[in-house]
């Protein structure tokens, strides 16, 4: 019977474009590898990734192994490993990190004028609100806001100048916000 084959000579294979020989590496060395990382990482997701890229990296670079009788080739895929571990931590801290700040400077709007008036109905006193308005000014938050049109609809609705509706539109909302809040 046969000896197993050396890691050395299973990498010399796989250099080769060995799969079989490649299997055989993995099969032999895939746990223990991962039973390492997942001392140093608990994310059992993170560690899978990264065996799977250590042993990408494996299948490409098993020509740059230089097998020698002092060759440690456990020592070298725990060093190809564990790199790919630190580098799959610091990408996610980095993410993480970026994600954070975005939500840090993402800037709260304050609500419009319009959403204000809606929100009225339900919690404010709308309907004394929008009497104490003009008759003009009441037109144009009805056409813009309740009835949804824009400002060119409302200036040809109304019979009036499209700056006129914008106008009024601002009055109204700087009177409605006053009552409202």
């Amino acid at each position: 019977m046969r000896p197993p084959p050396t890691d050395a000579d299973l990498l010399a294979q796989i250099a080769d474009g060995d799969r079989a020989a490649f299997e055989a590496f993995y099969r032999r060395h895939a746990p223990w590898l991962s039973l390492r990382l997942r001392h140093r990482c608990p994310d059992d997701g993170l560690v899978d990734e990264v065996v799977q890229e250590t042993f990408l990296d494996v299948w490409r670079g098993a020509a740059r192994f230089h097998a020698s009788p002092a060759a440690d080739v456990a020592g070298w895929l725990w060093r190809v490993g564990s790199r790919r571990l630190v580098d799959a931590l610091r990408k996610r801290h980095s993410r993480d990190r970026l994600g954070r700040l975005l939500a840090r400077f993402r800037r709260r709007d304050e609500p419009s004028a319009e959403e204000q008036v809606l929100v009225g109905v339900e919690h404010g006193d709308l309907a004394g609100a929008l009497a104490r308005l003009s008759p003009e000014l009441r037109a144009v938050i009805q056409a813009t806001v309740i009835d949804g049109l824009s400002t060119a609809e409302a200036a040809v609705l109304l019979g009036i100048p499209t700056g006129t509706v914008k106008s009024r539109a601002m009055r109204a909302r700087q009177q409605l916000r006053a009552e409202l809040t």
